[in-house]
């Protein structure tokens, strides 16, 4: 009788493919999580409970229990998934985030630098823990899966907008009560920059500025306009660029509050009297932050430049809204036109072309307004409105006029409670 073994083409397609039927009864009889391929050799069985991944840690199988789950939809078991904790207890030193915190939520850049404060503290080693600093309103809900150890929340009106004087004094404060060892911000234009520059100033630290290399040794930041790099020493304060880090996607953190015992400040001399009104079409698109974009789905022009005033948003449009000579050329955003990198991105009548979505990949939140429900732009979407766009923009238009009279009823009413 032959030692050969036979492969049974049947039984590793059904391993493979976990929405069969049959899966779970066939991974089951598989002895140490072990299949065999194609080509007789025993393979490791990565959808197993307790798999153990090249980096160490161990796989979930998310349709386990439910393999009969439709595709694309979550199962009840995946949503009770809990992420390992990550606990520090009695911290030995901290390494403060100054979060841009935009809108009241972590931006990409403020992951990415969480991410890069649990790489320091791992080289460093030691009992660190990573504080996410927040001033005025927070928004945020998922610190604890965003890698954050602690939160430490400074709140009044001294530090409510651009209030740099006041940000600065208490983040001496915070260097004079803890014990921390690096200061990180984001090098943006939200901000970070600027505060992180006074803190050096106040603390006589040389910050590094363009960081996008950075371990425990050495840090390297880009130099003249981006065309060389500078290696020097790791400093205490670091202002760092988009990327510098993976941000943390596999456990999940305490987030516990902190406090800073004295937050009274001196008075400020500069004074933030609010922004500008300024032309949103004025605003180049790669940098715009909210952008109303206009498809083939449009018929009505006049109330699409009317609502754009409206929201004051600037104005973007998909090629075919180009090459029909509705919008200008420079108003083309895709592939072939301008990548955007908009908070807010409301794609009206856009049923979204290859080119189009490569253009709007960095865009943090998708608004899809369309008739057709399974449309690539409304898969893209964090939010979809189904329906004719011509309606639905009336009605947006009149709840935005609706919410600026309430607003102007509101500060009038305190102004004369004041006076």
């Amino acid at each position: 009788m032959s030692d050969i073994i036979r492969r049974d083409p049947r039984a590793e397609w059904i391993m493979r493919n976990r929405l069969h039927p049959l899966h779970e009864q066939y991974a089951s009889q598989e002895e140490g999580g072990e299949v065999r391929g194609p080509s007789g050799l025993i393979r490791k069985f990565p959808h197993k409970v307790g798999f153990i991944g090249p980096n160490g840690i161990k796989r979930i199988d998310r349709l386990k229990g439910n393999a009969t789950a439709p595709k694309g939809k979550r199962s009840a078991a995946a949503q009770e998934v809990q992420l390992p904790l990550h606990k520090v207890d009695s911290p030995d030193y901290y390494i403060m985030v100054v979060a841009d915190m935009v809108g009241g939520r972590l931006t990409g850049h403020d992951k990415d630098i969480l991410g890069l404060a649990h790489k320091l503290i791992a080289e460093q080693g030691g009992n660190g823990a990573v504080v996410a600093v927040c001033f005025g309103e927070v928004k945020e809900e998922h610190f604890d899966t965003a890698g954050v150890d602690r939160v430490l929340h400074i709140e009044g009106e001294a530090f409510e907008g651009y209030a740099p004087e006041a940000r600065v004094q208490a983040l001496a404060k915070v260097e004079a009560q803890y014990t921390v060892k690096h200061w990180l911000f984001p090098d943006s234009i939200h901000g970070g920059c600027d505060l992180a520059s006074r803190l050096a100033a106040r603390l006589g630290e040389r910050p590094a500025t363009q960081a996008w290399q950075v371990n425990a040794e050495q840090t390297v930041s880009r130099g003249a306009s981006a065309s060389l790099d500078i290696t020097r020493q790791t400093p205490k304060i670091l202002m760092l660029l988009e990327e510098c880090a993976d941000a943390i996607d596999e456990t999940r953190h305490e987030a516990t509050p902190m406090s800073l015992d004295d937050v009274s400040v001196a008075a400020a001399t500069i004074k933030d009297k609010g922004l500008m009104a300024v032309d949103p079409n004025a605003i180049p698109m790669a940098e715009a932050e909210f952008i109303l974009s206009a498809g083939n789905g449009i018929h009505n022009w006049d109330q699409f430049h009317e609502a754009a005033q409206v929201l004051g948003a600037t104005e973007g449009a998909s090629r075919v809204a180009v090459d029909d000579g509705f919008m200008p050329r420079s108003r083309q955003v895709g592939a072939t036109g301008t990548w955007v990198t908009a908070r807010v991105y409301v794609a009206v009548g856009i049923s979204g072309a290859i080119q189009h979505m490569q253009g709007i990949g960095q865009v943090d939140k998708v608004v899809a307004i369309n008739t057709d429900a399974g449309c690539d732009m409304v898969k893209r979407a964090a939010l979809s409105v189904i329906g004719d766009s011509e309606e639905i923009l009336a009605e947006l238009m009149k709840l935005v006029a609706e919410h600026k009279q309430t607003s102007l009823s509101d500060q009038a009413e305190e102004n004369s409670n004041a006076a």
